[in-house]
């Protein structure tokens, strides 16, 4: 169990972690420096807690440890009283964090191994660079102390790609291509492992990648889309031409596995741009415009790319069968706007207004004419780039 720490922002993680990654959760590194005192204690007795007479319950813990104390009050070996009834047996072993108020505060104990707790103490401070801080969580990986695993997969789940990728020297590529083709792994952590492999395999270990890509069951598959993008790490445009022909036009590719290869796509432009040129990524896009239950996701991809290829298309889909959707609508309109913020841009440079931008009013005006209520809805929350 991890203990939420309020001195920290889960928002700000999720801004700049894995992108292959479930919402990323805080690890015990920062959970500790964002304490006021983290002690190894180990339970004594506990009386459980009486509601009808308003008692809370209690818990004796003797300190075995003390990582840190900012309050100067707790000594080792001493006996520590906590207003929480804990379920345990006499020497038990609980992480136990404190934040300073008029006394200290004890969050919910976290039980550890003796291992564990040493893997905390030894954690390296966040004041370092976060790649030297990965290179000391690569080590514990799948370790077999399920707390520690998980924290450090945590670890390398809240951290910035751009951090991940000068350290894949030192990733046991053996390792982790061993856990990207396991069953027994745990899809949470899939994604990452993907990923991982990618920076840190070979081209030999694409065929392998490609056949876990292609098994496709009947279930959603957690992580793939990090396998994915591992996979065209190792393989470029000749992998994204496999990826292109299973999962992006297949139309019986399931659709969980048609948003996952455009997932990897996405890491691909805004990630590593030069791996795979931008518009063979737009290309593999475009073919998938004629898929309704997708466009409007793909309209929206091409506008933010500034692919702005598919103007005239697009105007003979709107309204067209299988095309009308409100949303699909919406993500045409605003195409169009930001084709038109585009040419107006390039016009404001001293050339002349762009054909794409020209046809992009155009159908505005005529759609607007035809349909003003999508145009106003489309405009609603709509905010064109300032740059």
């Amino acid at each position: 169990m991890l203990i939420t720490a309020p001195a920290l922002s889960l928002a700000e993680h999720c801004l700049f972690a894995c992108p292959f990654c479930e919402a990323p959760s805080l690890t015990l590194a920062e959970q500790v420096q964002s304490s006021d005192a983290a002690v190894l204690v180990q339970w004594v007795k506990g009386e459980p807690s009486d509601l009808e007479a308003g008692f809370p319950g209690s818990t004796e813990y003797e300190i075995v440890d003390i990582m840190h104390d900012a309050s100067g009050t707790l000594e080792k070996l001493a006996p520590l009283q906590v207003r929480r009834y804990r379920a345990a047996q006499p020497g038990d072993l609980f992480l136990l964090l404190g934040v300073q108020t008029t006394t200290l505060e004890w969050m919910p104990p976290m039980e550890v191994t003796e291992t564990g707790y040493q893997y905390v103490r030894q954690a390296p401070s966040r004041e370092i660079a976060t790649g030297d801080r990965l290179k000391y969580f690569a080590r514990f990986l799948e370790y077999p102390d399920p707390m520690i695993a998980q924290d450090a997969w945590s670890e390398f789940a809240n951290a910035p790609y751009e951090e991940i990728v000068p350290i894949a020297s030192e990733l046991d590529a053996e390792k982790v291509r061993s856990w990207v083709m396991s069953d027994e792994t745990n899809p949470m952590r899939l994604g990452l492992y993907g990923l991982m492999l990618g920076l840190c395999g070979t081209p030999e270990d694409a065929p392998a990648i490609r056949e876990k890509i292609l098994a496709q069951g009947d279930t959603l598959r957690l992580g793939i889309d990090g396998v994915m993008a591992g996979y065209l790490l190792l393989t470029g445009t000749a992998g994204l031409e496999m990826i292109e022909q299973e999962k992006l036009i297949n139309p019986d590719a399931p659709f969980s596995e048609t948003y996952a290869a455009l997932q990897a796509l996405r890491f691909m432009l805004n990630y590593v741009p030069d791996r795979i040129p931008k518009e063979r990524l737009s290309q593999s896009l475009r073919g998938m415009l004629d898929r309704p239950e997708l466009a409007d996701l793909i309209i929206s991809d091409l506008a933010r790319w500034e692919d702005w290829t598919v103007v005239d298309r697009l105007y003979g889909m709107y309204d067209s069968e299988g095309f009308s959707e409100p949303a699909i609508k919406r993500a045409i309109i605003r195409y169009f706007l930001l084709a038109q913020h585009a040419g107006n841009k390039v016009a404001s440079e001293g050339e002349s207004t762009p054909e794409y931008a020209t046809k992009a009013t155009q159908y505005l005006e005529t759609i607007t004419t035809n349909d003003p209520q999508s145009v106003e809805n489309a405009k609603r929350y709509f905010m064109a780039p300032t740059t």
